[in-house]
């Protein structure tokens, strides 16, 4: 009989296909946990880009919004308008010579204050003195020759009476006696225009006030030829008040109206205003200047402002409610005229044609085309176009939301 197995080997035996069988299901598992950690691996890793993407996708097209800043919009309101100013005297008076001759005396020099009547100069005039003397020696030979002749033609007018002469020879002495007193009368007329110019001898001051030039001295010619050319012996100025002349441009002439007050600067008096009150306009625009002359006038008792001051005359010009002003930098010149761009409530742009009224330098005034709660951008972009999208920045975006 064949020898029967062990029983250690028959144990054995049977253990091996078990073993075997766990061993193989721990694989499948393992290859299973694998599997999944490689997919959650994998999808993670996808889920990951396609969220990187996206995140780049949303930078990219929020950065592709312009970013922009907002213009300071006022509405009505005042607005000051400085111009310069022409300062003269209220009375201004350049002082010729009426007769000729030579400067004997003069009595003031510049800054001197002067009262009306007062003499500032003497003249020579030895020709006109001796055109006096003859001018009375002629009405003196006049009136001998009008007493002879009244004499004489009473005389007649008896002889007529008793008939020892004729009318005729009677009336001619009545015209002799005519003659007579006509040629008294010129003699009379004559030396009243030569004591007339007699006293031009004596140079006086027209009205209380300063000398503010005086071009002349003592021995100097006199010529009073009468013409416009002769030199100016003085000038007086009364200073006392004063006359600005300003030239308002045509686009604000009819905001400014007589009664209106104004700010007058000089460079002496640095950071004071005095004040001149609008008293007559030219009511006319220059076709050069394109401006209106304006006169303003102010007292001056203490004479603190001089004539002939450059000044600088600011008006406070009523706008109308209607009026927006907008800075010069939110403005954009079209083939359609000037726009402005808008931003809306949902920050889209609206790209709207307005209407300049006034050009304030740093400012403009806009007629119509925008309100003043609007919000317009500043330094708008050439390629900023309607309905684009922006965002506002900054400090632009907390005033746009308060």
């Amino acid at each position: 009989m064949p020898d029967s197995p062990s029983p250690e080997a028959t144990s054995h035996a049977a253990v091996t296909p078990v073993v075997a069988h766990v061993s193989s299901g721990r694989l499948k598992l393992a290859a299973l946990v694998a599997g999944g950690v490689a997919a959650v691996v994998v999808v993670g890793g996808l889920v990951s880009r396609v969220s990187a993407d996206q995140r780049q996708k949303s930078w990219t097209e929020q950065q592709a919004i312009p970013t922009i800043g907002l213009a300071k919009v006022d509405g009505g309101g005042t607005r000051d308008l400085a111009l310069p100013g022409d300062v003269q005297a209220f009375y201004t008076a350049p002082i010729h010579a009426r007769v000729s001759g030579y400067l004997k005396r003069w009595y003031v020099d510049i800054g001197a204050p002067v009262k009306a009547g007062q003499v500032l100069a003497d003249i020579d005039t030895p020709d006109l003195d001796q055109q006096v003397l003859q001018a009375r020696a002629d009405l003196a030979t006049a009136q001998a020759n009008q007493g002879l002749a009244a004499t004489t033609a009473q005389r007649w007018q008896g002889l007529v009476a008793a008939d020892a002469v004729s009318k005729q020879e009677a009336e001619e002495k009545f015209g002799d006696l005519a003659a007579k007193n006509a040629l008294v009368n010129s003699s009379r007329a004559n030396l009243n225009r030569l004591l007339a110019l007699e006293s031009f001898k004596k140079i006086t001051a027209p009205f209380a006030g300063v000398v503010t030039t005086r071009s002349t001295d003592i021995g100097a010619l006199i010529s009073a030829t009468g013409g416009p050319t002769d030199p100016a012996l003085f000038t007086v100025a009364d200073q006392r008040r004063l006359r600005i002349y300003v030239r308002v441009p045509q686009n604000y002439s009819s905001l400014v109206h007589k009664g209106q007050t104004a700010d007058l600067r000089v460079p002496e008096f640095v950071g004071q205003a005095f004040t001149a009150v609008v008293a007559n306009s030219a009511q006319s625009v220059g076709a050069q200047s394109g401006a209106e002359l304006v006169e303003l006038q102010m007292d001056n008792p203490e004479g603190r402002i001089k004539s002939g001051d450059y000044a600088q005359v600011t008006f406070r010009l009523a706008s109308p409610i209607t009026t927006t002003r907008i800075p010069v930098t939110a403005i954009q010149y079209r083939h359609n005229g000037p726009v402005v761009a808008v931003v809306g409530p949902d920050n889209h742009v609206k790209i709207r044609s307005v209407v300049v009224s006034r050009d304030l330098g740093s400012t403009v005034e806009i007629g119509s085309g925008l309100g003043a709660s609007e919000r317009v951008v500043d330094n708008p972009p050439e390629s900023l176009a309607d309905g684009d999208l922006v965002r506002i920045a900054g400090a632009s975006a907390q005033k746009a939301g308060a």
